[in-house]
């Protein structure tokens, strides 16, 4: 198959989040399977500054967006059996930041309309167009105009809701002012009486996707689906949720240069000499029995701070360690600010979010704490269990289709009190090596390759096919 993934950020050129990951490992497992995969994205500053030796320039052309007629140059980097393709505009991308302007809309709508320019231009003709959340949902809905004009017929649309709490919503002037869709897309769009970019996005692509089962699921309910279950339901004939993978030679414990002492199952007794150097070099106190809990998060509500900054007290007294890396909301930096000054040696609170970091904390910990209210996927879980640390996790989206009593600890409600108690019984396990250990080869031994998740995603894209061609 022909297949071109739209996205706005991908790893190892530019990240924010998971879809980053997702866009920087995905096509690449699906490369191996002997598809043809490119990857299209902005070409931001700091891909510029970070990679410039390495792009080469393709072409450029112009790019209509309404009445505007736009620069669009276009640039290539061949990486890991994929050809990772960069839309450049300074006016438009050369900015520090890739997202967070009061001009998102017009920026991403002309990526979106670019995107069909340039595949003009390498005379690339994709099998599935393989667009992810609001700042590329246009470029499904573009796909579905060009039909309507007899344009890439022969090319179907999925669509994949990393977090559907954000949708690209805008004002419905924008319709033909910006987008320059015809009016015909307003009900197609429209959504609490603006414009919802994700909406058009489920309601035009061939199929949509969410980044675990349970997440598929709980979407379609008031709860999760944020105003759009009524559409999501409408159109669930379209949705699967595929669970997301992680890199296993980004994530070896085996290889990581990154890490102080590298080990697998076999070797596991050197995990310790990366706990030594986490409690020495963060001023915990050394204690090599002590159970180590690590949190690697947004610090932020709806991933479950506030239950940890509840019950910190009772969970530190019940005889452990904490190492929290983070930065988000100001209350929760001082509440762990806080306490790292009334538990010295037994609480360090890191305020940044570095990757190397957080990779020497995922092998020196013992214990993993993730008690999101909500999460889509989730890749820390996976993360630890690669780690041979043990999770203890919220029963929610991804993390309940990736943990079980098996390889961690699950909590059923979001509560505090169940938080701590399963907190308390893993510190429990923890304290009995010869269970903790076998939990450890569970969890080391779980599959989160991308190779099962990538097999979903062609079996996915081949149905498509099949039923166009069963339609032909």
């Amino acid at each position: 198959m022909k297949i071109l993934f739209a996205v706005s950020e991908c790893m190892p050129f530019c990240a924010t989040g998971g879809l980053a990951e997702v866009a920087g490992s995905l096509p690449a497992a699906l490369a191996k399977k002997k598809n043809t995969v490119k990857v299209i994205m902005p070409l931001y500053k700091r891909v510029i500054d970070n990679y410039s030796k390495e792009l080469e320039f393709i072409g450029k052309t112009n790019t209509a967006l309404s009445w505007r007629n736009q620069y669009c140059g276009l640039f290539r980097i061949k990486k890991d059996g994929v050809e990772y393709y960069f839309i450049d505009n300074k006016y438009y991308f050369d900015r520090d930041s890739l997202y967070s302007y009061y001009d998102d809309g017009e920026r991403f709508a002309f990526f979106s309309k670019a995107v069909f320019d340039c595949l003009e231009m390498i005379k690339f003709y994709p099998n599935i167009i393989h667009a992810n959340d609001h700042q590329t949902a246009l470029v499904n809905i573009y796909l579905d105009s060009f039909k309507r004009q007899g344009r890439f017929l022969s090319t179907k649309s999925v669509f994949t809701i990393h977090n559907i709490e954000y949708q690209g919503q805008y004002d419905n002037y924008v319709l033909g002012d910006l987008f320059g869709l015809g009016w015909e897309y307003r009900e197609i769009l429209e959504n609490n009486k603006c414009v919802n970019l994700l909406k058009g996005a489920i309601v035009t692509s061939d199929a949509f996707t969410t980044v675990s089962p349970r997440y598929a699921k709980e979407i379609t309910t008031g709860r999760y689906g944020k105003g759009l279950e009524y559409i999501i339901n409408t159109n669930r004939f379209k949705l699967t949720g595929i669970l997301n993978g992680i890199n296993y030679d980004f994530y070896n414990p085996e290889k990581d240069t990154e890490i102080i002492a590298n080990y697998n199952y076999d070797t596991y007794s050197a995990k310790l000499k990366n706990k030594r150097h986490l409690q020495k070099e963060y001023g915990l106190n050394q204690d090599d029995n002590v159970c180590l809990i690590a949190i690697i998060s947004r610090l932020v509500g709806h991933k479950g701070m506030d239950l940890v900054v509840e019950k910190m007290d009772e969970m530190v007294e019940s005889g452990c360690q904490f190492i929290i890396l983070g930065m988000g909301d100001p209350y929760f930096e001082d509440k762990f600010n806080f306490f790292s000054y009334k538990y010295p040696g037994r609480v360090c609170f890191i305020k940044a979010f570095n990757t190397p970091l957080s990779k020497q904390i995922y092998s020196g910990a013992d214990l993993f704490l993730m008690p999101s209210l909500t999460e889509p996927c989730g890749l820390s879980q996976m993360i630890a269990c690669r780690y041979g640390t043990l999770p203890i996790v919220h029963a929610t989206g991804g993390l309940a289709d990736s943990i079980s009593d098996a390889n961690g600890f699950v909590f059923k409600a979001y509560d505090a009190n169940e938080m701590a108690y399963k907190v308390k019984e893993a510190i429990n396990v923890y304290n009995h090596k010869d269970d903790y250990m076998k939990m450890v080869h569970t969890a080391m031994y779980t599959d989160f390759s991308w190779a099962n998740s990538a097999k979903k995603y062609l079996d996915l894209y081949k149905s498509l096919l099949e039923r166009r061609e069963n339609n032909d």
